[in-house]
C-alpha cells in the first residue's frame, strides 16, 4: 500500500570506526567472510572427491584467487569506468590514482578475469617437498569449482553495497509522493551526481535548511551534504532529527542492491548446485554460471541507476554493465555448446561420496 513514509537509509559503512575515514568497513568484512565461505566450500568439495585439487592445498589456491579478485577487480574498474585514474599522481599515499581504492572501487567483470587467471595457476597443481607437481586439474574444472564457491560472497558483497548506500536504485516516487512501503530513501542521492530528482521550491528550501543547520561550516554543497550524511549515520538524537528533516525531500528508490543480493547469492547459488549435483564435463558448471549470472545481472540493472559517467550512454536501452553481462551470456552459451560437442570425461558431482 502506498505511503508517504519510507525508510531513510541511515546505515554506516563502518562496523567499527577508529577515526576520520578509518575503521573496519562492512564492505571489507563482506569480502573476508565471502572468501572464508569459499574456502570452506572448496575444502568440503575436495573432501567429498568432487575435485582432484588436494584438500591440503585449498588454502594455497585461495591466496592466488584472492589476489586475482582484488587485482583484476581494481584493474577492471580503472580500465572500464575510470581510465583517467591511470594519469593521476600525487605526493600522498597511495601516490597513484589507480591504487586509490576510495576513488571508485572494483569492477565485477575485471575480478572475473582475475579469478580465471588465478584458476589457471591452480589448475597447474602444486609442488610437493621433492619439487614434484601434483594435483593438476583441467582448467575448466577448476572454474567449475570456483563458480560453486564464490556465489555466497557475491550476495554478501551486494548486501554491503546496500549498507554503503551505493549503486542506487531507480526512483519509485519523487519527494513528497506516495510510495510503496518497501522503498528506501537514500541520502546518498545528494552527492551521487545523478540529476534524476525533482524538488519544488518548498522542498529545495527545506533541504537547504537541513544542510545549513547541521553543516554550517561547509562551504560547498557536496561538503555540506557529505557532513549531514555522516551525522545521520552516526545515529543518536542528531541522526534522528536529520532523518526527520530529510525524509520529505528525498526520493524513494528501489533497493536494487538487495535485489541483486537475492539474485546472485540465492538464485544463482541454487541453479549452480542443482547443475553440479551430478558429474559433468569440465566447464559445464562454469558456463551455467556465466549464463545465469549474466541474465540475472541484466534483469537486476533495470532497477538500478547507471554509473554517472555512462548516464547518457545506453545503447538500445542497456547500461555498460548490462552489455558486459549480455556478452557473458553469449560466451557461456557458445562455450557450453563447444564443450558438449567435444565431449570427454565427466568430473565432479557433489551428490556422490568419495570412495
Amino acid at each position: 500500500m502506498p505511503t508517504l513514509a519510507a525508510y531513510v537509509h541511515d546505515l554506516s559503512p563502518f562496523l567499527v570506526r577508529f577515526g576520520d575515514g578509518l575503521g573496519l568497513r562492512w564492505y571489507g568484512l563482506a569480502y573476508a567472510v565471502g572468501f572464508l565461505i569459499a574456502y570452506l566450500i572448496m575444502k568440503r568439495l575436495a573432501r567429498r572427491g568432487f575435485t582432484p585439487v588436494p584438500e591440503h592445498h585449498i588454502a594455497d589456491a585461495m591466496l592466488m584467487l584472492i589476489a586475482g579478485v582484488i587485482v583484476g577487480g581494481r584493474v577492471g574498474y580503472v580500465l572500464i569506468y575510470e581510465p583517467k585514474l591511470l594519469a593521476e599522481f600525487s605526493s600522498s599515499f597511495p601516490f597513484w590514482g589507480a591504487l586509490a581504492l576510495n576513488k571508485g572501487g572494483m569492477a565485477y567483470h575485471g575480478g572475473l578475469v582475475g579469478v580465471m587467471l588465478g584458476g589457471w595457476w591452480v589448475s597447474r597443481g602444486f609442488k610437493d617437498d621433492q619439487g614434484v607437481r601434483k594435483g593438476a586439474s583441467p582448467w575448466r574444472h577448476v572454474m567449475d569449482l570456483l563458480a560453486l564457491a564464490c556465489t555466497p560472497g557475491l550476495g554478501l558483497g551486494r548486501v554491503a553495497n546496500f549498507i554503503n548506500g551505493e549503486l542506487l536504485g531507480k526512483i519509485i516516487a519523487q519527494p513528497g509522493q506516495p510510495a510503496p512501503w518497501w522503498g528506501v530513501k537514500f541520502p546518498q542521492e545528494l552527492v551521487s551526481g545523478h540529476m534524476d530528482v525533482t524538488r519544488n521550491a518548498e522542498q529545495a528550501a527545506a533541504l537547504d535548511k537541513v544542510l545549513a543547520t547541521y553543516a554550517p561550516d561547509q562551504t560547498t554543497w557536496d561538503g555540506a551534504a557529505s557532513r549531514v550524511i555522516e551525522l545521520l549515520q552516526n545515529g543518536g538524537e542528531t541522526g534522528r532529527k536529520i532523518a526527520q528533516g530529510l525524509e520529505p525531500v528525498l526520493s524513494t528508490r528501489h533497493p536494487s542492491q538487495l535485489y541483486q543480493a537475492f539474485f546472485e547469492g540465492v538464485v544463482l547459488t541454487a541453479v549452480l548446485w542443482v547443475v553440479a549435483k551430478k558429474p559433468r564435463l569440465p566447464g559445464v558448471v562454469g558456463c551455467w554460471f556465466l549464463m545465469t549470472y549474466g541474465l540475472l545481472r541484466v534483469a537486476a540493472e533495470f532497477f538500478r541507476l547507471p554509473d554517472t559517467q555512462f548516464a547518457n550512454g545506453r545503447p538500445l536501452g542497456l547500461s555498460r554493465g548490462q552489455w558486459l553481462s549480455a556478452a557473458m551470456v553469449g560466451a557461456g552459451a557458445l562455450v557450453l555448446a563447444w564443450i558438449l560437442k567435444k565431449g570427454g570425461t565427466k568430473m565432479g558431482g557433489w551428490g556422490k561420496t568419495a570412495a
